[in-house]
């Protein structure tokens, strides 16, 4: 062999060992970061072990002191796990007896649990389940239930659970609500009945009287002197002021009853019909401000509350140019209107009171003090209120709302 050819040689073992050596080091460097990894990992899952240990414990407890009844059951109702809650409430216990959920449906309720267990299976979930079943002792009881579908790794349905609230009380509850509530109902239908009679009752023998005094005044025209024929008059004005308190009694019992033939109603026609209605003095003029809105309701009770609120401004005007202005403006839950004179106003002591039946700021014959309990009444009924800005001598503001629907 030549010395060129063993030179050749001596260079490529030399480069051969250089590559080997720079391979070795970078094992020796993917070895060390392997290892870094590996003792990352290990450390990574002895934190995930405890973290699991930890959650489980949680679980576990929750299992254990929810205060709620929970069970789980196979697919076709047995009951597999329950808490203590669950063993105290059903009655049953699974270590001991055979416990499954079918079987202790209410018998009425047999149908519409079937198709909630329906959904339950298609869907996955129901929630706010209500029903009623029968506990071992045999009580009745209702039950609220949240429940859901257990998969298995590959999805397919294995199991329900299910919490479960005694919701016996509240029903109970609800129960006597309505019970009280339907003979409310009764109750203000009879008194309703009764004030007609009434009414029709009172109105007759006073309009008899009127009838009497009439026929005396025309037989004795001749006889009376003044002072009998003055004595007359205040008994007829006397008797229909009678058969005006009768009236608004009647309307007053009526005006929180149920609403009734609701119709779309244009405020802006009842207003202008009120116009033409009212006797409304040369020298008071009635504005709307805005246009008014079309709410469905009862006309007629419409028209009784701007009627009673355009009829006092009109009556206790004491200007010598009245002004009654109307307006409106809407918000997100309410329709608000106010009613603004500048008449002779209300002292603020007497902002509550004007709103009780029978109380009457100022004693007149054609005043009975009940035309603003009717208003807040029908306004009541439409989930409204009412209030009023005033100050004696320059006028008063009333306010009140109806709710949109």
């Amino acid at each position: 062999m030549s010395q060129d050819q063993i030179a050749i040689l001596q260079r490529a073992l030399k480069r051969e060992k250089a590559a080997r050596k720079s391979a070795e080091k970078i094992l020796e460097d993917k070895s060390r970061e392997l290892y870094a990894i590996s003792q990352e990992l290990k450390a990574s899952n002895l934190k995930l072990n405890d973290l699991l240990d930890e959650k489980s414990s949680t679980l576990k407890g929750i299992f254990e002191n929810i205060n709620d009844a929970y069970l789980v059951m196979d697919l076709w109702g047995n009951v597999l796990r329950m808490n203590d809650v669950a063993i105290d409430f059903f009655g049953y216990d699974i270590e001991k007896e055979r416990f499954n959920v079918a079987e202790i449906v209410y018998k009425d309720d047999i149908e519409y649990t079937r198709e909630a267990f329906k959904k339950l299976y298609e869907e996955g979930a129901f929630n706010n389940y209500t029903a009623r079943i029968y506990t071992k002792k045999g009580d009745v009881k209702w039950l609220l239930i949240n429940a859901t579908i257990v998969y298995d790794k590959e999805n397919k349905p294995i199991a329900a659970q299910g919490i479960i609230r005694d919701i016996t009380f509240i029903k109970s509850l609800e129960e006597q609500k309505e019970k009280i509530l339907k003979e409310l109902e009764k109750r203000n239908e009879e008194l309703y009945e009764y004030a007609h009679i009434v009414s029709h009752d009172l109105k007759s023998p006073l309009r008899n009287i009127d009838a009497l005094i009439s026929w005396i005044k025309s037989d004795n025209k001749d006889n009376f002197d003044e002072l009998t024929i003055q004595n007359f008059d205040l008994i007829e004005t006397t008797i229909e002021t009678m058969e005006t308190l009768i009236s608004n009694v009647l309307e007053y019992s009526s005006a929180g009853a149920n609403i009734g033939n609701e119709t779309e109603v244009d405020l802006n026609k009842i207003v202008d019909d009120l116009k033409e209605f009212l006797f409304i003095p040369k020298h008071i003029s009635v504005n709307k401000l805005n246009k008014l809105p079309t709410l469905k309701g009862d006309s007629t009770k419409f028209q009784q509350v701007f009627q009673n609120f355009l009829s006092n401004a009109i009556k206790f005007c004491d200007k010598e140019i009245g002004i009654i202005e109307i307006d409106y403006k809407e918000n997100q839950e309410y329709h608000q209107f106010s009613i603004k004179d500048n008449g002779i106003g209300i002292e603020k002591k007497y902002h509550d009171k004007i709103f009780k039946v029978f109380h009457s700021l100022n004693k007149r014959e054609d005043s009975t003090g009940i035309g603003l309990s009717i208003v807040k009444k029908i306004i009541e009924l439409y989930d409204g209120n009412i209030w009023l800005e005033s100050e004696p001598n320059k006028g008063t503001t009333f306010f009140f709302t109806i709710k949109i629907k």
